[in-house]
């Protein structure tokens, strides 16, 4: 599984962006595709995640409200409205193991294959 990330950029607090990741390789070598970010100095966080057996979706709180997760065939979304400075961050896509379903937020310890990061950075 090989996935790309793009969409980052520099918006102004309470602006929004659209992050994409395309997703190749066979559909049977992973479950659900999650949504990381990692801020300087901080550890990666697990933010959403989407189970590609039934379009679940799963929010960490920190984004509840404010992103939405979405696929369409082998492009995964991430809609982000509401930005935050402490939403600054490099933001990644990965992919699951087959057998792992996301009842949470996404945990690092079930990636099978992670994206390139894409920077988002929110400042005014």
């Amino acid at each position: 599984v090989q996935l790309q990330a793009s969409g980052g950029g520099l918006v102004q607090p309470g602006g929004s962006l659209r992050l994409s990741c395309e997703v190749s390789g066979s559909s049977l070598d992973y479950h659900a595709i999650g949504w990381f970010r990692q801020a300087p100095d901080k550890e990666r966080e697990g933010i959403s995640c989407i189970n590609t057996s039934d379009d679940s979706t799963t929010y960490a709180d920190s984004v509840k409200g404010r992103f939405t997760i979405s696929r369409d065939r082998n492009m995964v979304y991430l809609q982000m409205n509401s930005l935050r400075p402490e939403d600054t961050a490099v933001y990644y896509c990965a992919a699951s193991s087959p057998d792992y379903y996301c009842s949470g937020p996404p945990d690092r310890n079930d990636v099978r294959a992670w994206g390139q990061g894409t920077q988002v950075t929110v400042s005014s």
